[in-house]
C-alpha cells in the first residue's frame, strides 16, 4: 500500500509538490477533451510524470461521476444509438494503456451525479460536503436518463461489462468502477442506483468475472451505504479485499450514516482509519490510498494544505502499521 492522488496538477509544480511529500504514485489524466486521447497523449504523460521521479498508477476513463448530461460518452448508460461505438472507444482506450505501460483506469457508471445538500460547518469553522435526505427535494424529476428501472439498470451495466471486461483481462489492465454516491433510495430522481449498496457491489464485481475486473473501493461512500459504519466496515473490506476487488482506495471519512452524513477530515469521523487500514494489510491490498473529498478551509491555498494534511496524516497511519 501506499499513498497517492488524484489531484489535477495545476502546473508542475504541483508534481514537484507530491515529490517532495513523498507522494510517488499518481492517477493523471493527458490535455484534452476525454474521449480523444490518442496513445502518443498516454505515453507523453507517463513520461512527463515520471520525469519528476512519480509513477503514472491509472488513468480516469471518460466515464465520469456527473450527471449523465455532462458525460462525454453518455448513451453507454442511456442504451441510446451510439452505445456500441463508444464502447469500442472505451476498448481501444483500454488497449493504449496497455500499450503506453499504464497498468490500470478508474471509472464510474452514473447517472444522477453525486447528491448534496447545503455545506454544513466542520471542525475549526470548515464547511464539510453533506447529504441530508430531509432536506432534499424528494420529488425531483428524471433527468435525461427518464425512469430508469433496477433490472433495466443491471443489463445495461452488464452490456458494457459484457465487452470491456475481456479486453481489459487480456490487455491486463484492472479496472475499477467506484460506487454511486451517495445511496438514494430507490427511483430518486427517476433512477434506482443499483451500486449505491453493499448487496450491489457484490452483485456487480462477480458480473463478468476477471482478476481485472473490480472496485475503486471509495470507503467514504462505503460508510455512506451503512447503518453503523464504524461498526460494519471493517467486513466490507473483508468480502471485498479477500477477493482482490479492491484496485484503487479513497480514503475519506464521514460522521453518520445512510441518508444523513457529513464528510470529515480522516482523523475526526465516525469511521476508525487506523484499524482499517490494519484491515487492507490483512487482505493483501496493495495499491493507492487516496485522500479524497477533503473539506473545505481557510487559507491562501485551502485545497491544497486541506490535502497536504490529509496526505501526511494517512503516511503516518501506514508508517505506524510496520510496528504491529
Amino acid at each position: 500500500m501506499y499513498v497517492g492522488t488524484q489531484l489535477a496538477a495545476r502546473d508542475d509544480d504541483d508534481y514537484r509538490v507530491w515529490a517532495q511529500l513523498g507522494i510517488k504514485h499518481i492517477c493523471a489524466d493527458p490535455d484534452g477533451r476525454p474521449g480523444t486521447w490518442t496513445l502518443d497523449d498516454l505515453k507523453r504523460l507517463r513520461e512527463k510524470v515520471e520525469s519528476f521521479g512519480l509513477i503514472l498508477d491509472m488513468i480516469q476513463l471518460p466515464l465520469p461521476s456527473k450527471p449523465i448530461e455532462m458525460a462525454t460518452f453518455p448513451d453507454i448508460l442511456l442504451a441510446g444509438p451510439n452505445r456500441d461505438r463508444q464502447i469500442d472507444e472505451i476498448c481501444k482506450l483500454i488497449e493504449n494503456l496497455a500499450i503506453a505501460g499504464i497498468p490500470a483506469a478508474k471509472y464510474n457508471l452514473n447517472l444522477i451525479g453525486i447528491p448534496r445538500t447545503a455545506d454544513e460547518p466542520g471542525r475549526g469553522g470548515s464547511m464539510n460536503s453533506t447529504f441530508r435526505w430531509d432536506k432534499v427535494d424528494q420529488t425531483a424529476a428524471p433527468g435525461l436518463a427518464g425512469t430508469l428501472s433496477e433490472d433495466e439498470n443491471w443489463a445495461r451495466i452488464d452490456y458494457f461489462l459484457e465487452r470491456v471486461v475481456p479486453v481489459a483481462e487480456a490487455n491486463r489492465i484492472r479496472l475499477a468502477c467506484h460506487p454511486h454516491d451517495p445511496y438514494t433510495p430507490p427511483g430518486y430522481k427517476g433512477v434506482t442506483r443499483v451500486l449505491g449498496t453493499v448487496e450491489g457491489l457484490k452483485k456487480f464485481v462477480t458480473m463478468r468475472e476477471s482478476p481485472y475486473h473490480g472496485l475503486n473501493f471509495c470507503q467514504g461512500t462505503i460508510g455512506e451505504m451503512l447503518d453503523n459504519p464504524r461498526e460494519e466496515i471493517e467486513d466490507v473490506i473483508r468480502w471485498f479485499g479477500t477477493r482482490n476487488k479492491i484496485f484503487n482506495l479513497h480514503f475519506r471519512n464521514i460522521k453518520g450514516g445512510k441518508l444523513s452524513f457529513m464528510e470529515t477530515f480522516p482523523d475526526e469521523g465516525d469511521m476508525d482509519m487506523a484499524s482499517a487500514l490494519k484491515v487492507y494489510k490483512e487482505v493483501g491490498y496493495q495499491y493507492m490510498i487516496m485522500p479524497d473529498h477533503v473539506p473545505h478551509i481557510s487559507g491562501r491555498d485551502p485545497e491544497g494544505v486541506a490535502f497536504a494534511f490529509c496526505y501526511g496524516y494517512t503516511a503516518g497511519l501506514l508508517q505506524a502499521l510496520d510496528t504491529y
